[in-house]
């Protein structure tokens, strides 16, 4: 991967974050787009207001369990600069590689960080730093062929790069 850090404002998230508190059922049928003011709602009503492009997501363990809905997708349309988490759902993480959402699993992160203290993540070598108080953690290796994804943008870009798939509109 070509440099990708993310260095940023920490958002802070406990267990257990479903995808069904990242789109509330009442915004499922709506596009992506309009998808996007309801994101954690129901948890945080206002966050897509105070987060700024390019935050952090810090959670606890098991983010992004339950459904298959594409929450990942809408995150990484709202602009979150990277996901870091105690563990991710399986079927969330690979969503957010081919939605193009960094997303790195670090055992005991969400205890290093409180919210609004800053974040210095590196998918170089996988280390994770506290910015305001130096304490700095080892995360889980993201393969390379994931890296080449999530450098790419997403799945899509990196197929669309390839010539794979037309470009879209």
């Amino acid at each position: 991967m070509h440099g990708l850090n993310v260095r940023a404002r920490v958002w802070k998230f406990p267990e257990n974050v479903n995808t069904d508190q990242i789109i509330p059922n009442r915004a499922y049928y709506l596009s992506p787009e309009e998808q996007l003011p309801f994101i954690f709602d129901a948890m945080r009503p206002g966050w897509v207001d105070e987060m700024k492009k390019g935050d952090i997501i810090i959670a606890e363990r098991n983010f992004g369990m339950g459904s298959s809905r594409p929450a990942a997708r809408n995150l990484a349309l709202l602009g979150v600069g990277c996901l870091v988490a105690d563990n991710i759902n399986g079927l969330f993480y690979r969503n957010s590689v081919n939605f193009g959402l960094p997303a790195i699993e670090c055992c005991g992160v969400s205890d290093m960080f409180e919210e609004g203290q800053v974040a210095d993540v590196s998918f170089q070598d996988f280390t994770i730093t506290n910015v305001d108080t130096g304490e700095s953690m080892h995360g889980r290796e993201v393969p390379k062929s994931l890296l080449r994804i999530l450098n790419a943008g997403g799945l899509y870009s990196l197929l669309e790069d390839e010539g794979m798939i037309a470009v879209a509109e």
